[in-house]
Parts: C-alpha cells; structure tokens; sequence
C-alpha cells in the first residue's frame, strides 16, 4: 500500500466508506420509482421496504460507485460500507453494499466468514433477495477456498434464524452446479428438510436442482431414498429440469403413503 492511497483511508473525504454510503442513498432517491416499489413488494411474503430500482439499474450504481473508489479500497473498506449499509431498511442500499463487496472477492478470508454469519444474524439481510446476493458468492467462494468451513456452514442448518438457515442451502448452488462440494451439498439439504419454512424449503430444492445438473442420477437417487422426508416444494423446484414424464415419476414416488 502505498503512503497517500493510506492516507487518504485514513482522513476519509470523498472515498470513505460513510461518504459513499451516503452518495449512495442519495442516488437511490434521486431515482426511486414509487409505482415499481409497489411492484416489487409482490415479490416478497415479509414486507420489503425498497425504492423501485430493476436489478439492472442497482448493479450500474453500485459499478459506477466502486470505480470512484477502488484505488482507494481494500476489502476492510468494502466491509465498512456493508455495516453502514446493510442495517438500511431498504432493499436497494442492501444490494448496493454487496455488489460493491463482491468486488473484493480475491481478498476474501475466513474472518469474513463470520462477519457475514453475525450479518444474518442481526437479520440485516432480512430477506431472500439480500441473501441471495451475497451468498452463493461469498459464501461460495469462501468455502472453495477454505474447505475447513464446510462443517461450519453445515452447522448453520440447526439455527433458529431461518436467513442463517436459508444461507446454509444457497452457499452451496454456484458449487453444486459445478460439482464441487456434492456431499456437503446434499448433507445440507438432508438437514433442512424439517425446516417448515417455505423460503428455505425452495432455497433447498433449488440447491437441489443445481446438484442434479452435475449428476442427475445421484439427485434421483436421493429423492427416491428420502421422498416421504422432503417438503413437496423442495421436491417440485428440485425435479424441475428433468423430462415431464420423469418429473411425474418421481412426484408420485417421493409421495408420503
């Protein structure tokens, strides 16, 4: 690190993480689209408090953002701005805050790890979309390169918190669709399967199904061996890219009774 890019951390200005965060709130704003909001909320069961951006527009400010301070940023920076942001009711300034931290990815390490389990559990990402940002790559990425905390992130399946629980199946989908991590993936899934809660119920069939591109006999395999255990919506979601004929199937022998 050079003296002035330390410096220049040091005195915040114009690329401390409060300075964008406050830039970045007052972007959102300036673009809000109160009809679209009303929109988006169809989307969520929980009430989800956002400004009506399209993800496309969210990921352009977030790019646009992270140009004005890379030189100046490491990843302790980019995890600054997410303990600014994140607490933010909004879904919007959430996303921003993660877009920005993956950014950083090649300086992940496992002390992230944790920041982002006390993140889910302070239920700073208070809802699916959040969860789904960050953690199929964060999460992903950290696990692929340190293996050693797989038996964490397995252990995330017993916790009251059902984001905690719903982190634990999607962490592992960017790795399951690449075969990576199979077992600990299906592991996984076996444990949430007494969940009761819809929203990891689809996370679970979506890991799932992302297992079964790699192998699709094994994910057969597996519904046929635990069928009656699995909620009918991990079933559904998991089965969706066999044939129709192959999808009845296995709907009617995963039936309880």
């Amino acid at each position: 690190m050079t003296a002035a890019r330390a410096s220049r951390r040091d005195r915040g200005g114009p690329h401390a993480p409060a300075d964008i965060a406050r830039r970045t709130i007052d972007i959102l704003k300036r673009r809000a689209d109160p009809e679209k909001a009303v929109q988006v909320q169809r989307y969520f069961k929980e009430t989800v408090a956002c400004y009506g951006l399209v993800s496309e527009d969210v990921r352009d400010i977030a790019a646009s953002l992270f140009r004005d301070c890379r030189s100046a940023w490491s990843l302790a920076q980019a995890v600054e701005l997410c303990e600014i942001l994140l607490p933010n009711r909004y879904l919007e300034a959430k996303s921003v805050a993660i877009l920005i931290l993956l950014r950083f990815e090649k300086e992940f390490d496992p002390p992230l790890f944790s920041q982002i389990k006390r993140w889910l559990t302070r239920d700073y990402l208070d809802n699916w979309a959040s969860v789904d940002v960050l953690c199929p790559d964060a999460l992903g990425g950290l696990i692929e390169a340190h293996s050693g905390l797989r038996s964490k992130i397995r252990a995330w399946t017993a916790s009251p918190n059902r984001w905690v629980r719903r982190a634990s199946a999607v962490a592992f989908v960017k790795l399951a669709r690449r075969g990576i991590f199979l077992a600990d993936a299906y592991a996984v899934a076996r444990r949430l399967f007494s969940a009761d809660d819809d929203l990891i119920e689809k996370a679970n069939g979506w890991l799932l199904r992302e297992a079964g591109k790699t192998d699709a006999g094994r994910l057969e395999a597996f519904l046929l061996r635990h069928g009656p255990k699995i909620p009918r919506t991990t079933v559904r979601y998991a089965i969706e890219r066999f044939p129709e004929a192959k999808r009845l199937t296995l709907l009617a022998r995963t039936r309880a009774g």
